[in-house]
């Protein structure tokens, strides 16, 4: 089986239990294998979401809003 992983940035983490917080609710998302938090305390910290198929960006924002913080919405380049 393939898994994939998306990289999302996650702002207002400050400490273990923000990671705690948000690792929880992405781990209880269906199909989630792994979840992997790069704390950037007062930043936007890098969360890796590994899971058995590509999840979708509103289910994962939603986690992420309910372990209360918020997901950085993607940069255009344009």
């Amino acid at each position: 089986m393939s898994t994939t992983t998306t990289t999302f940035a996650v702002d207002g983490m400050t400490c273990g239990h923000c990671v705690h917080a948000v690792t929880t609710e992405l781990s209880a998302l269906p199909g989630v294998t792994d979840v992997r938090v790069d704390l950037v305390a007062g930043g936007s910290s890098p969360v890796a979401v590994t899971s058995d198929a590509p999840l979708a960006d509103e289910a994962v924002a939603e986690a992420v809003t309910e372990a209360g913080y918020a997901v950085t919405p993607r940069r255009s380049l344009l």
